[in-house]
């Protein structure tokens, strides 16, 4: 029976001596006596449970400010967050980014010690040459030609952004930048145009690269995408100013007014891929040419073509296969396609503008005999003056080629060729690959 009538415990409020002995349990059985001593007990409890909170609370604000936010932080980490967090190798590709900003002003101070040291080391020998009674060369005057505009389009169609990675677009911005190098310095340029010209792409040019862009002469640049732009560019063609019939375009220069609207009206836009069915056998003038510039590690296979069959638009390819035996896929870079079309300006002949342009670093080699296209568009038949300049050049060991993208489809940035190469500062930073 004395179980049956044995009090509830007490609820502890504290973890202290004071609050355990609180729980204890008693018996009523004692009287009067055992009730008076429980209520005894029971405020002495009360009492120690105060202190125990005003000592735990006196603790807490003893606690060192690191290890409450050593908890915080983990305790953020443990939990759900809006951002995940970043992985060594994204961390050390911060890292390295950070290290090669806070360095770019020391990398200038060593580009012009570098540029003032070759200066006094030509002033030494020219002064040595002088006392020893050595003849000084004579200065050579460079010929400077005006460059000729031609009405012809050359458009890289940059809406590729999202598709790239950070490495990759850096190498397209080089290739874009290497494009207007090579048409500006060409004795025959075309109307060089960059489309969907947005994203990170544009952010890199006006960031990284300063704007650079902004003072290119005879560049135009659209964020609309490529079937706008190639509307666009009928009138900066037809307009007065948009060039001259002259160099390859010659033998249009005797034609009657009625005559060259025909031939204005006959302009086409043709989108160059290595997937197109037709070799591009010339290039017309009033006429656009596009580019994809896309730098894709071949992951987007065919993407040039497919979008250019679904807004209607030609496709084409240049005609690598007739005039070269390639031993691998014909994939070139954005610069080299465009390279390509400025030297066909100048001599109007594939097979001289591929053997100038093609890189060495895959096998590849110009055609000869009957093979050579040299022959006639309409019978067939050899031309004997293009067979004859081809076997002018060609080497006597295989002349290495890359692969041959009509699209800019590539993963070649960079050429082994030395002429005619625009240094980016940024295309050696962390980001680039």
């Amino acid at each position: 029976m004395e179980s049956e009538e044995r009090p509830a415990k007490i609820r502890k409020l504290s973890h202290d001596a004071g609050a355990e002995q609180a729980d204890v349990t008693m018996s009523t059985s004692g009287g009067d006596a055992d009730l008076q001593a429980q209520a005894a007990e029971g405020s002495h409890s009360q009492h120690n449970d105060k202190d125990g909170v005003a000592e735990e609370s006196r603790a807490a604000e003893n606690i060192p400010l690191s290890e409450i936010e050593v908890e915080t932080a983990g305790a953020s980490t443990n939990g759900d967050s809006a951002d995940p967090p970043l992985s060594k190798s994204q961390q050390k590709k911060l890292k390295r980014k950070a290290e090669w900003e806070t360095k770019r002003e020391d990398r200038k101070h060593v580009r012009k010690a570098k540029v003032q040291a070759k200066r006094e080391r030509k002033r030494e020998a020219k002064q040595q040459a002088i006392e020893q009674g050595i003849p000084l060369p004579e200065p050579t005057k460079a010929i400077y030609k005006k460059a000729v505009q031609l009405p012809i389009t050359v458009m890289i169609d940059c809406d590729f952004d999202d598709l790239m990675h950070d490495g990759e677009r850096n190498s397209l911005a080089t290739q874009v930048t290497r494009s207007y190098s090579d048409n500006k310095n060409s004795p025959f340029r075309a109307h060089l145009t960059i489309c969907s010209f947005g994203g990170k792409l544009r952010e890199r040019f006006e960031t990284v690269l300063a704007g650079q862009f902004k003072a290119w002469r005879g560049v135009r640049t659209f964020n609309e995408n490529f079937v706008e732009t190639a509307q666009k560019a009928k009138n900066w063609m037809f307009d007065e100013q948009g060039g001259k019939l002259e160099g390859v375009f010659s033998k249009y220069q005797d034609l009657d007014e009625e005559a060259r609207q025909k031939l204005k009206d006959e302009g086409e836009v043709v989108y160059l891929s290595s997937e197109g069915t037709e070799d591009l056998l010339e290039l017309k003038p009033y006429s656009t040419y596009i580019i994809g510039g896309l730098v894709d590690k071949n992951r987007e296979k065919g993407i040039c073509h497919r979008r250019a069959t679904k807004a209607g638009v030609k496709t084409a390819r240049l005609p690598i296969g007739q005039y070269m035996d390639m031993s691998s896929r014909k994939v070139l870079a954005t610069n080299h396609v465009n390279e390509i079309l400025v030297r066909w300006l100048e001599c109007g002949d594939w097979g001289e503008a591929f053997f100038k342009v093609m890189p060495k670093r895959k096998g590849g080699k110009l055609k000869t005999g009957q093979d050579t296209v040299g022959a006639s568009e309409h019978d067939g038949e050899v031309n004997e003056e293009q067979k004859i300049k081809i076997e002018e050049h060609q080497a006597p060991t295989n002349i290495h080629a890359p692969e041959y993208a009509a699209t800019g489809e590539s993963t070649d940035a960079q050429s082994d060729r030395d002429d005619n190469l625009v240094e980016v500062e940024a295309s050696n930073s962390p980001g680039a690959s």
